[in-house]
Order: C-alpha cells, then structure tokens, then sequence
C-alpha cells in the first residue's frame, strides 16, 4: 500500500531518535497526550497500581509516562510501531483509533475485557466492525459552552441572543467569545447545526451547503460582527478566558477542573447555543479518554496491562478522577454515585452529551481531520472561497481514502 510505504519511510528516517528498548515485563511504558494538569492524577493512579499490584503478586513494577501533543503522539507513536519499539500502551481519545487499527498497531480487545461494566455510546465509539480496540477512561471528550459569571448571570441559550449581548458590549470587550477556530474538532458542532456532519458511514459529506454555511459563519464572527479574536489557537483561547478578557468559550470537559479551580463561583456551564438560523443544536463529537495496547506486547505483559486497565477504571478511581477531572465515568457503576449525579457541572456536562454525535472511529476521520484543518483555515481567513474550499475538501478526503485503500 502506497500509505504504508510512506509511513515506513518515515519510520526509517526518525527510527534513529528512537531509543531501542529492552524492556521486561514487568516494566511498562505508557504514552499519554493529556493537558499538564491531569499529570498528577494519572501519576497519582499509576503510582496507586504499582503499590496494589506489588502486594498483591509480592513482585514489584515499574511504570514510565512519557508526554506529547496530539499530533505529535500520533506520528511517533505510527513510527515507533513501525520500527519496533512502540509503547506498551497508551492513553488517547478515539479519532486515531481505526488507523492504529487497520495499521495492526494495536490489539483488539473485544475478548480480553469485560466491556459490559462500561456505558454503551463510550464502547460504541471505539467500536469498528464488531471488534472493541481500546479500554474507556471517562465518557465524554465534548465540547461546551464556559462563562464568567463575573460579566453574564444567565447564559444565551441561541445565537441571536449570544451575538445580541457580544454587539451590544463591544465597549466592554476587545472580542466576546473565543475558540480554536483553525481546528476542525471545533467546527463540528456548527457544522451538525447547519446540518451537516463529516461522514455519511465511511463516505465523505463535505462539499455540501451545510459545510459552506458553517465556513460563512466562521466568517461572519471574524470580519462581520467581528466577536471572535482571528488567528487565535487552543492556547490563546485558554489564555483570553481565563484572563477574563472573553466571557465566552467553547472548550472540552478537560478544561473543568482548571478553570473549576481559576474562578471558583464565577465559572459556568452551558449548551453550545442553538443556532437560531436553523432551530438546531450544535452537535459536538462524543467519545472519551481511551487505553490502546499495542498489538507487539507480550502474553505475560498482557495480563499486567488488563489489571492496570482494570485498576484504572474502577469504581473508586472513576469517581475521584470526577472529582479531581470532572470527568464524567466510562464504568457504568460510577456514573450513579452520589458524588457525580449531584454536581451542577456533572448535569451540564451530560446535557451537551444529549445534543452531541458520537466521534466516528473509521479509519476515514483520520483523512477527514487532515484535510478539513487545511482548507478550513483558507476559507476563513479568506484566501480562497468557500465554495472552493468545501469542493476541495471533497476532492482530497476522497483522494486520501483512495490511498488507504490500496
């Protein structure tokens, strides 16, 4: 296959900054791409399983966590495995999960789990022709609606009402809402509200109105009403909100238990307005925090990597990662605890899931993200036309599909 002749190539060039391993079972090495402050609770819970696991067999373990950025785990992890000296696991959402699987990168696990204790829509969502590839953490991974209750005590529950309170406190703010506007994950929901929604099963949907109306919109909010700051990435997003030079974002359940944290009273949740020029909802991608094993473990390594997984996600660990995360569980005994169903945020978190779409795991989101990314940021930054941008979008997705399928 052309794509995996590339990717080995890839392999060979980076192979060398890749330190060969000699690794024991009993010595586990897993790869993560969280935000800095999950750090200590995943640390904290690794830590709490080594402990447990050395009383338990009276043999001692030792875990590595290594950190990257999205894109960047992506990459190493496709070249590690590559050259043989991939991660034992990892943690991860789901949009890479069908290209690691029909790149034989990891194992399925349908038959090694007892998916059964965890919530049905999170195990669907890393579900691909009948086989389950990775292990839920938290259910959720969606996007919401932030506010500073220092600026607005009632959230906007359409747009005509949020553009209303931007245009008419322009004085107050340079911009009123901010989002990464160059990442397709974010144009999702408006895309689902205009009507639209990337796949169609595994076939491409994009040249259609509903992309071009989301791609108008972006427009409209940058150089019409001019409410969201341009040229403005996740970290300057982050920054703007909580500076509180923004009342408004549009931001992931990771980001909770920071801002949670930042404002204290002041900080809200709510639904991703409803887009008043359609009646519909914005829909936001559902899926989770994953466990992916790589297909290369051992049998004896196994057997550890499904106690940690296990450890994991247990019913105490589910619930203080709520606590500490706010993260709503993936194990179906956590969900109802007191301590979850009782917390505003919780409530809030669950009602945006109720208007999301579950993320799809094929193997063609992995082309659709590459591609949208490129030709959303031309059309929104006026470079080239909408029209041309969606055709174009089309053209490449189903280019790169054609690739995969060789």
């Amino acid at each position: 296959m052309k794509k995996y002749f590339i990717l080995a190539i890839y392999a060979l060039l980076t192979v060398s900054c890749i330190s060969k391993r000699d690794i024991s079972n009993n010595e586990i090495v897993l790869w993560e791409m969280e935000d800095a402050q999950v750090a200590p609770y995943i640390d904290s819970t690794l830590e709490a399983f080594k402990e447990y696991y050395e009383k338990k067999y009276s043999v001692s373990i030792k875990i590595s966590r290594t950190h990257y950025q999205g894109e960047d785990m992506r990459q190493q992890f496709q070249s590690a495995s590559l050259a043989g000296v991939p991660p034992d696991i990892l943690i991860s959402p789901s949009d890479t999960a069908g290209l690691y699987a029909i790149s034989g990168f990891i194992m399925e696990l349908t038959n090694e789990v007892d998916f059964s204790k965890y919530n049905k829509p999170v195990v669907d969502a890393i579900t691909l022709e009948n086989k389950i590839w990775g292990v839920p953490i938290s259910n959720g991974n969606h996007l919401m609606l932030f506010y500073n209750k220092k600026f607005i005590s009632n959230p906007p529950t359409d747009t005509d009402q949020l553009f209303s309170y931007c245009m008419s406190n322009k004085k107050k703010f340079d911009y009123c809402l901010a989002f990464d506007m160059g990442e397709p994950f974010w144009l999702m929901p408006w895309l689902g509200a205009h009507g639209g929604w990337p796949l169609e099963g595994r076939k491409p949907t994009l040249n259609t109105e509903a992309m071009k109306k989301t791609l108008n919109l972006y427009i409209s909010l940058k150089y019409d009403m001019k409410i969201v700051p341009p040229e403005c990435d996740y970290n300057c997003m982050d920054s703007l909100f909580k500076e509180e030079k923004v009342p408004f974002i549009i931001n992931g359940d990771w980001a909770i238990s920071s801002y949670a944290k930042s404002f204290g009273e002041k900080f809200a949740i709510a639904l991703i307005p409803k887009l008043s020029q359609t009646g519909l909802w914005p829909t936001p991608m559902i899926s989770g925090k994953y466990f992916f094993v790589s297909s290369s473990v051992s049998k004896e390594k196994l057997k550890i990597l499904k106690e940690l997984m296990e450890f994991y996600t247990n019913k105490e660990n589910q619930i203080r990662q709520y606590k500490e995360l706010k993260r709503l569980p993936s194990l179906k005994e956590a969900a109802n605890a007191t301590e979850i169903v009782s917390d505003p945020f919780s409530k809030a978190s669950i009602d945006e899931i109720l208007k999301g779409k579950p993320m799809p795991m094929a193997v063609e989101m992995r082309a659709v993200w590459d591609t949208v990314r490129n030709y959303q940021g031309l059309a929104t930054t006026k470079k080239m036309s909408v029209e041309e941008a969606a055709k174009k979008m089309q053209e490449n997705v189903e280019k790169k599909i054609e690739e995969i399928d060789r």
